[in-house]
């Protein structure tokens, strides 16, 4: 196993690995978090404050865009110059959940925020969820767009779906970026059903977390019957749950994702992501180790992504953003954007 090569940027530890594979599939952190703030109450707001129109309308240089695509209906905003970037989202949020960093990554690239199949104004068909389908929408979406390559990058299943479409679309890919999630193998398999003896509680212990709706969400039927037209309380958990800092998604975000899942439509679709990861374990198995640059960037997830990715990737940067939660880009998102900036940018000519 080569050395990997390591250096500070910005406060955070960041580590470049030449084809290195590290053997493992733990998911601890060395640490707690520090004591988070506050959680952040979120008001009644009306629907005509939070649609896809209002939100890139607090986006200079944005817009929104659909294309039918692979049989399905992507929406997607669309801003910036330069290269193309794509962001996927992940659950339970939106395009919007890149709407901090947006911005600034548009001062270089052409940003492509997309909402994945079943997600926010995309379309919701019954199936299609495994990983690799998803990346076939993606792929088909950016050659609409008129790209034949294009740097992808994903946070939670969209970095798995991300991952999918550097396997399957090496010619189309210039560069990958995966945010807090690795595209699934057998090392989910090993994910405890029961939480370590006197480890779970509302906030996530970093060494020994506990992922209980990766279960919940294989259910057919149930959870939308249950979760239908109220949501919130399950959003409400997970973000705090999983955020160091509570107000990091603040108000008006909940909003955004409330409206987003709160119909047994949408809950349904989400959940297809979810119950598609055994194909997508098998899948994984057919897939060569990719030869693009891959930065793997992470906070609670770190150790997990820095054991499972490296024997993957051939040319793999990874970054440890320590004293943050799972949503890395909404609550560092001025260290994330620096480091997907310079991350592209190496190199080039």
């Amino acid at each position: 196993m080569n050395t990997p090569a390591k250096f500070a940027f910005a406060g955070v530890t960041l580590a470049v690995l030449m084809t290195a594979a590290l053997p493992g599939v733990a998911w601890p952190l060395d640490t707690a978090p520090p004591a988070s703030h506050t959680a952040h109450k979120a008001a009644p707001m009306r629907k005509a404050d939070i649609s896809d129109a209002a939100l890139v309308k607090s986006l200079p240089g944005f817009r929104n865009g659909s294309a039918e695509v692979n049989g399905v209906r992507l929406h997607y905003v669309v801003g910036g110059k330069g290269d193309p970037l794509v962001l996927l989202p992940g659950w339970p949020e939106t395009w919007w959940t890149f709407h901090k960093i947006m911005p600034t990554l548009a001062e270089h690239h052409t940003v492509i925020a997309v909402d994945l199949r079943g997600m926010g104004g995309s379309s919701k068909p019954a199936d299609g969820y495994d990983k690799k389908t998803m990346a076939r929408d993606i792929h088909a979406l950016a050659k609409s767009l008129g790209y034949e390559k294009a740097s992808v990058a994903g946070h939670d299943i969209g970095s798995a779906v991300a991952f999918s479409y550097a396997a399957n679309f090496p010619q189309a890919t210039d560069r990958l970026v995966m945010l807090e999630f690795p595209h699934p193998d057998e090392s989910l398999l090993t994910f405890q059903l029961l939480p370590a003896h006197g480890t779970f509680g509302d906030k996530l212990d970093f060494a020994h977390p506990y992922l209980w709706w990766f279960a919940f969400n294989q259910v057919q039927g149930l959870p939308e019957k249950l979760l239908a037209g109220r949501v919130r309380i399950e959003q409400d958990w997970l973000f705090k749950y999983f955020l160091v800092d509570e107000n990091a998604i603040d108000a008006r975000d909940r909003a955004v994702y409330e409206r987003a899942y709160n119909s047994a439509e949408a809950i349904r679709a989400s959940n297809g992501w979810y119950q598609t990861f055994t194909q997508d374990i098998a899948d994984s198995k057919t897939y060569g180790k990719l030869e693009v640059p891959v930065l793997a960037m992470g906070g609670p997830a770190y150790r997990w992504m820095s054991k499972v990715i490296p024997p993957k990737a051939s040319n793999l940067t990874t970054v440890n953003l320590e004293g943050t939660g799972h949503f890395v880009h909404e609550e560092r998102p001025e260290l994330v954007a620096k480091a997907i900036t310079e991350f592209l940018e190496r190199d080039r000519q």
